[in-house]
């Protein structure tokens, strides 16, 4: 499944690696493309959506 997920924090390329790498945490295979101009990250996993969100909320970023 894709979703499109809103992290008002992200705010450097720092912010994206630390957001991939807890969304990988998750699901290893996800395809993850964040982009901190937009505050918008896209993921592209077999892994449940609350899941996901977990794993960047946990990481210290907050889902809008």
């Amino acid at each position: 499944m894709k979703l499109d997920l809103s992290v008002p924090n992200l705010a450097c390329s720092a912010c994206v690696e630390a957001v991939t790498k807890a969304v990988h945490t998750v699901d290893a295979t996800a395809q993850v493309a964040a982009d901190p101009k937009t505050k918008q990250v896209s993921v592209v996993s077999n892994a449940a959506e609350a899941d996901i969100k977990n794993a960047i909320t946990t990481a210290g970023y907050t889902v809008a």
